[in-house]
């Protein structure tokens, strides 16, 4: 039985990242879809676990190739989706998160709407927003400022989405995520760990001694 393709979104700074940090230490079949990027990594981020980085001609020759689910320019960079990876998990009963913008999002639900639900993460306030991007501490005043104004464009598209979790706080909303999961599971038939159910047998029971 095929795991589950979940699409998430969020403006830039909501804090998605540590979301689904939180539920994949409490929850067992998932995975998140590797994305290629052209942009530099930031410190801490390791090449085939964050990203596959690789530069804008390699990227080029895969979107000739049809290799991606869905790619976008975002911020000046480009980030695709790998087919190939996606379906490996798929067909192993994982559910795969493609974590990725509102660009990539409308790809994908053109393309295969009904083989995925889509969960779109939101800040408590634009004040909060504003906070948590400044807070990283890797972006100069003048990205922060596009990345807010982006952010707006991209809440445009909120209400396309299946699901919505406002992160007010991080154990709040991975609980709120993993609830969504689980409950997605159930409906294709699959228990909270995402093995396929085992239904009752159909086999009559022995008749019962009658004293």
């Amino acid at each position: 039985m095929r795991g589950n393709l979940i699409i998430i979104s969020a403006p830039s700074g909501t804090g998605k990242t540590t979301i689904l940090k939180e539920l994949f230490s409490q929850t067992e079949g998932i995975t998140f879809s590797v994305s290629h990027t052209t942009r530099a990594p930031r410190a801490g981020e390791t090449d085939g676990v964050d990203y596959h980085f690789t530069s804008k001609d390699v990227f080029k020759k895969m979107c000739t190739a049809d290799e991606f689910i869905e790619w976008a320019e975002v911020h000046g960079n480009f980030y695709g989706t790998s087919k190939k990876e996606v379906n490996k998990h798929l067909d192993q009963g994982v559910d795969v998160f493609l974590d990725i913008d509102v660009q990539g999002a409308r790809q994908v639900r053109k393309k295969i709407e009904k083989e995925c639900f889509s969960i779109f993460i939101v800040p408590p306030s634009w004040e909060e927003q504003e906070k948590r991007l400044r807070g990283r501490g890797t972006d100069s005043d003048e990205t922060i400022k596009l990345r807010l104004a982006n952010a707006r464009k991209e809440m445009a598209d909120a209400d396309l989405y299946d699901f919505m979790i406002i992160n007010d706080t991080v154990n709040r909303a991975a609980s709120v995520l993993r609830a969504i999961v689980i409950a997605e599971r159930c409906r294709n038939r699959r228990d909270a760990e995402g093995k396929p159910l085992l239904l009752p047998s159909s086999t009559p029971l022995p008749p019962q001694n009658k004293e």
